[in-house]
């Protein structure tokens, strides 16, 4: 078992793990996931623009696990009041390769949505910087197609905008009617 747990954390360290969650998610939990996020990049003392194109993509994909779970945990605040939120399960992964950061997020949702969320990532990766940008302009004016979502649809395209690749992803069957989407997207290219 310690030997797991050794080699384990060698992985980690070699492919530079930051951050690695799997469990359930909350907004307050984010804001202090991010807390901390921002922390670890301070230290790792990177150019501001590249910590906050980090910062906002993990923030991004952050919110869109929140709006697309199709899984729900019963989460109680606390045992003296009888407040119980459902929180959607989730996993991220940040590190780092070489001078760019990734990010990687998995949950599950509903196979309903997958076509339209393929579509716009498709879509997204046709267009360059700024068509990107004019695009964005003009979704804020629009409103979004997925009933899901309570935004205008700008959160992948605000990834788009931010990443140095295109957005990488994949749906895998996970159980009647659900999917399991993964998101991986690279940020940077960080001068070491």
């Amino acid at each position: 078992m310690i030997m797991e747990m050794i080699n384990w954390h060698k992985t980690l360290n070699e492919k530079k793990i930051i951050l690695i969650y799997s469990g359930p998610l909350w907004s307050q939990w984010i804001g202090e996931i991010a807390g901390t996020l921002k922390k670890h990049l301070e230290i790792d003392n990177i150019p501001i623009n590249t910590s906050q194109e980090v910062f906002s993509v993990f923030i991004e994909q952050m919110n869109n696990m929140l709006m697309y779970s199709a899984e729900k945990i019963k989460f109680e605040v606390s045992p003296d009041k009888q407040e119980v939120y459902e929180s959607p399960k989730g996993m991220f992964v940040l590190g780092k390769e070489g001078n760019s950061y990734f990010i990687q997020t998995c949950n599950v949702m509903k196979k309903e949505n997958s076509l339209l969320i393929k579509n716009r990532i498709d879509y997204l990766n046709t267009l360059d910087k700024q068509e990107l940008r004019k695009f964005y302009k003009k979704q804020m004016k629009t409103d979004d197609d997925n009933p899901e979502s309570k935004g205008a649809g700008l959160g992948f395209i605000e990834i788009a905008r931010r990443i140095s690749s295109k957005i990488e992803y994949s749906f895998s069957d996970y159980d009647e009617g659900l999917t399991f989407f993964t998101l991986h997207v690279t940020i940077g290219g960080i001068k070491e």
